[in-house]
């Protein structure tokens, strides 16, 4: 077995594990990054787009990516459309904070690419199956290397940011992964097509038919999502009928249409472990909570989790001092639970249940009608889809 020691072992090469790995190098602290993917699958995993204003801060004054500054899209609204009227709310007005629509995978790409350059030990391809001696000051990771061989990592601190379905969550919380669930009684039908924008900025339309979005991911490729049902089939519509469904849930807005080239459906979960550490392993990003794509809070959630730990392990390993460790579960949950509540509010204020009775939509379109017609509510909705501040 080969045994590799370092002060930090991060499991996962997503957004939390490798940004958490750049920040500590930053302050000299040496980490090891392992996944079981390949650097081409982690780079090819499409997911939501949307960064929040201190989340581009973030990258951008730590060189963590150069690119979201040139090649991603500054929005400075978003429209609710409801009872066929488009209500923009101004985010830039009500907070003086902006979004930017920036694909996940050109986060990862920038990320890997940084890291490489600054000589990261970044070992894809290699499966972790066991976390041991959580409650010493020595915590080892047993894994599988990319030839098959056993490989041992003994660290100071293990990280777990391997995802809802990864090893270090269950070594956290046991076999259960117990914490706090709730599944959604739908999900979203979503494509990615090659056509312009349909809309400088994107549009949530909660019409007569259901929800929709109307996205972007760059000036050629679209995405949009259109609600459906759980066990919904991707591949049951024809090009034709999707564009007919998406059109009619989005009465105002002319859809620009282009070929189809990938077709999904999004389940709808939350959930928050209930614990996020352990002796001296602790969760970050989907490892610790997963959030419905509505609020675009998932992949700024796991920034801000480690903007929190990078300082706690700062104190730690370079000044002895475990104050911040101790304190990160705490201070983590607090806006983990806000990100809940926002996205959980969006999700029910724009999708239809299915048991949904006329009192309930009445009550839906009315709790719209009070968030757009009021400065405070647009506020509220502003202020929380930015984005709150960074520690």
């Amino acid at each position: 077995m080969t045994v590799v020691r370092t002060r930090v072992a991060i499991v996962g090469a997503g957004p939390a594990g490798l940004l958490l790995s750049h920040l500590l190098a930053q302050a000299g602290i040496e980490s090891i990054v392992l996944d079981r993917r390949s650097r081409d699958e982690i780079e090819r995993t499409v997911r939501a787009g949307i960064l929040e204003h201190g989340t581009v801060d973030l990258l951008r004054s730590t060189g963590a990516s150069t690119r979201v500054a040139q090649d991603g899209h500054r929005h400075d609204g978003i429209e609710l459309r409801f009872e066929g009227e488009g209500h923009r709310i101004d985010l830039a007005a009500l907070t003086g904070r902006s979004v930017w629509l920036y694909p996940q995978h050109e986060v990862l790409r920038d990320l890997v690419a940084a890291r490489l350059a600054d000589g990261q030990d970044l070992r894809f391809g290699v499966a972790v199956e066991q976390v041991l001696d959580v409650e010493t000051a020595r915590p080892r990771v047993l894994a599988v290397d990319a030839e098959g061989a056993p490989l041992e990592i003994e660290a100071e601190v293990v990280v777990g940011a391997d995802g809802s379905r990864g090893v270090v969550r269950r070594i956290v919380n046991g076999p259960s992964s117990s914490g706090w669930f709730r599944e959604y009684p739908f999900a979203w039908f979503g494509i990615l097509c090659e056509a312009p924008p349909s809309s400088d900025e994107l549009v949530y339309s909660a019409g007569d038919r259901g929800f929709a979005l109307v996205s972007q991911r760059s000036e050629t490729v679209q995405r949009m999502y259109f609600q459906c049902a759980p066990d919904a089939d991707p591949d049951a519509l024809s090009d034709d009928e999707i564009w007919a469904e998406l059109q009619s849930r989005v009465p105002g807005t002319t859809l620009e249409r282009g070929p189809i080239f990938q077709r999904d459906v999004l389940r709808f979960r939350s959930f928050v472990a209930r614990e996020l550490r352990r002796g001296r392993v602790v969760l970050a990003g989907d490892a610790a909570h997963t959030v419905p794509p509505t609020g675009a809070k998932g992949m700024n959630l796991a920034v801000a989790d480690v903007a929190l730990l990078d300082r706690a392990l700062r104190a730690l390993l370079l000044d002895g001092d475990e104050r911040l460790l101790d304190e990160y579960p705490e201070r983590a949950s607090a806006r983990i639970w806000k990100a809940q509540h926002f996205s959980w509010w969006m999700t029910s204020m724009l999708h239809a249940a299915p048991e949904e009775s006329g009192f309930d939509r009445r009550r839906r379109l009315g709790e719209l009608r009070s968030v757009v017609e009021s400065e405070a509510g647009r506020a509220y909705l502003a202020e929380a889809y930015t984005g709150w501040p960074l520690a």
